[in-house]
């Protein structure tokens, strides 16, 4: 008769890791600005108000294409008429007035225009501008390098990691990857 058979196993030795976080950060020049230009009428008369505005409206638009914008890179994103009551001091109405705004969005690529542009804009009749933005066109590159530099950063830490605790560095486990983009800043000096 055999007896019952006891088996000893030694199980793997755990993992042991080191977590890290590399960061890379790549500065880029904005070559391309978006704006939010606007025309805004008013007049006792709503179909008066209009025709004002629509003058104006396409006034603006040749002007901002004499720049050299195209004009895929304009698009009208708000077009409302709407009344406005007028009061007197008694804060009694009096009449109504009817306001018209039109209000374009403008990709301009050629930054070094921008200023003349805005001026251009203002003096075809423009009256509001409701933004600026400034952006890079293509991230393609500066993204691939900044996740580079991500890799080079936490291989950099976890070297100096193992080599402060006498540890061998083995291969990576796990790689994780966020993408942070910060908003644009522009800076510019003028005399």
């Amino acid at each position: 008769a055999c007896g019952p058979t006891t088996v000893y196993s030694q199980g793997e030795p755990p993992l042991r890791t080191i977590t890290v976080t590399g960061t890379g950060m790549v500065t880029m020049t904005p070559d391309i600005a978006y704006i939010y230009l606007g025309v805004q009428t008013q007049d006792s008369s709503a179909s008066t108000a209009m025709q004002e505005n629509n003058t104006r409206a396409a006034a603006l638009i040749e002007a901002v294409k004499s720049f050299g914008v195209e004009a895929a890179d304009i698009q009208t994103t708000n077009f409302s008429i709407y009344p406005q009551n007028i009061y007197d001091g008694d804060n009694n109405v009096i009449g109504t007035t009817y306001i018209v705004q039109n209000v374009v969005y403008v990709t301009v690529r050629d930054l070094d225009t921008l200023g003349e542009l805005l001026d251009g804009a203002f003096q075809a009749g423009a009256n509001t501008i409701n933004s600026i933005s400034f952006d890079v066109a293509d991230r393609t590159e500066a993204v691939s390098q900044a996740r580079l530099a991500a890799v080079e950063d936490a291989l950099r830490q976890a070297q100096e990691l193992t080599g402060a605790t006498q540890v061998t560095l083995g291969e990576v486990q796990t790689i994780s990857y966020y993408d942070s983009t910060p908003y644009p800043v522009y800076y510019e000096t003028r005399a």
